[in-house]
């Protein structure tokens, strides 16, 4: 592809107000309008005022702009150019924004979760964002380290990190977050907590996990539920919390002396080769010869104390480890991953659930490629609202992805913006109160976008009203 035209024949100009460069926040919008949202932060959030006044304006803000790509308080201002002002009443300037989340109370920041989750559900019963969550849902549960510079920010202390599979101490803050997903579906956000740079992984898990129960249960996972988590949240506490919300648990077992033994007690004849990169199958004894073998114990944890106690299955893969490079291997040693579980599933679809727990990590991924790029207030609670925010847009992008077609109802967050949300739009008028939106001809993706506006507006256009 190459310019037709030299650059003294070219010029640009910013003058057109019938233009606007997000078209999708249209639709998207409108499905926030009919779950609710705007009422539910009326009725749920209380700001104090002045700062707190017409806080459904100006959530809703703070979500489109999120919605949009916005990753920082100014990049709230994609919502103030061309036409938008035509599309939506009540955009606030990005400062008056910054300073309505400063105006956060920690209470308040409990507020604005619960609205997220009483949300979750309504955007469950309007849209297929969580098919067959009535068989098998999973909850995962897991924390990262969002890192910030200087000691500005409240909060901000040297955690535990992994980049690029080592071990750090980083200075941030550390964001809790839990992700409810089926098989078939993309990870929504079933709850966030913002913690303190140095919290422990498990610090508040067990109300937390309860919660998230409770707001799965709510959003239509009336099937089993599996939580899945890392051997930070091994513990009886974090396990308790699942028995109690009537839930399975998968978590990481950590390697502690007591595990290795059970371990060293599995009889040989136990373990079952499973196919795993570089398998092979072997014809005369049909099965998989591979590096990576599992078996499974009944194993009693947390015995320290007995009214703790748990009894469940201790399911092991074992992976080889090979040889240094020109030695003969004589005595094979194994790296063992224990799960400890009380999942009904046979043992290797049981290890296979668990190891999508790697789900959390693509949210993760989802949630840092757009509004929690950073956290963009030195407030701690401004930075625990923006996160509440970021929960709410992701959720509403993923329910208005599986109105669009069956692919955007999996795709990245990313591409979701890229092909539903930045439409370039001209306004035009019909009559005293009809707008009709010309989007761009041939657009590569003009059959989800329409099936996305016509989902969330119930009524057929007239014929040739929206351009293709």
């Amino acid at each position: 592809m190459r310019l037709l035209h030299g650059a003294a024949a070219m010029s640009a100009q910013f003058d057109d107000p019938n233009l606007v460069s997000c078209a999708g926040l249209v639709p998207v919008m409108r499905l926030a309008e009919e779950s609710g949202l705007s009422g539910l932060v009326a009725e749920h959030l209380t700001v104090p005022a002045p700062l707190g006044a017409n806080t459904p304006y100006k959530i809703g803000g703070v979500v489109a702009g999120m919605v949009a790509g916005a990753d920082s308080i100014d990049d709230l201002d994609v919502l103030r150019h061309g036409g938008m002002p035509e599309l939506f009443a009540g955009v606030r300037a990005p400062s008056t924004l910054g300073s309505f989340l400063r105006a956060f109370s920690w209470g308040n920041v409990c507020q604005l979760e619960a609205v997220g989750r009483r949300l979750l559900p309504e955007l469950t019963a309007r849209t297929p964002v969580l098919p067959q969550a009535e068989q098998l849902t999973y909850l995962d549960i897991d924390s990262c380290q969002r890192r910030v510079y200087g000691h500005a920010k409240q909060g901000a202390e040297f955690g535990h990190a992994k980049v690029g599979g080592y071990q750090l101490r980083l200075r941030g803050l550390n964001p809790l977050i839990a992700a409810i997903s089926t098989p078939t579906s993309a990870p929504l956000v079933c709850g966030t907590r913002l913690r303190g740079g140095s919290a422990n992984t498990a610090r508040g898990a067990k109300s937390f996990i309860a919660a998230q129960i409770g707001t799965a249960r709510a959003a239509g996972a009336t099937g089993e539920l599996l939580v899945r988590m890392d051997s930070g949240y091994y513990n009886a506490a974090a396990v308790g919390a699942c028995r109690r919300g009537g839930a399975r648990f998968s978590v990481t077992a950590r390697m502690d002396p007591k595990i290795r033994r059970a371990i060293a007690d599995i009889d040989e004849h136990d373990w079952v080769g499973i196919r795993y990169p570089h398998a092979v199958w072997e014809e005369d004894e049909q099965r998989w010869i591979s590096d990576a073998e599992v078996a499974e114990i009944t194993y009693t944890a947390f015995s320290s104390k007995r009214k703790h106690a748990v009894t469940a299955r201790l399911i092991v893969r074992r992976v080889r480890r090979l040889a240094p490079a020109g030695q003969t291997e004589l005595t094979p040693a194994w790296r063992h991953h224990a799960v400890f579980t009380d999942s009904a599933a046979p043992m290797l679809e049981a290890e296979a659930e668990h190891r999508g727990h790697a789900i959390i990590e693509q949210l993760f991924a989802e949630l840092i490629d757009g509004p929690l790029a950073h956290l963009p207030s030195g407030n701690f609670a401004a930075n625990a609202a923006w996160l509440s925010c970021t929960a709410i847009s992701h959720n509403l992008l993923r329910a208005a992805g599986t109105l669009a077609s069956r692919h955007h109802g999996t795709a990245r967050a990313a591409t979701l913006r890229r092909h539903l949300i930045s439409v370039p739009a001209r306004l035009a008028h019909h009559g005293r109160d009809r707008i009709v939106l010309h989007l761009p001809e041939h657009w590569p993706w003009y059959d989800p976008w329409d099936g996305l506006f016509e989902a969330t507006h119930r009524h057929r256009a007239p014929p040739g009203a929206r351009a293709a």
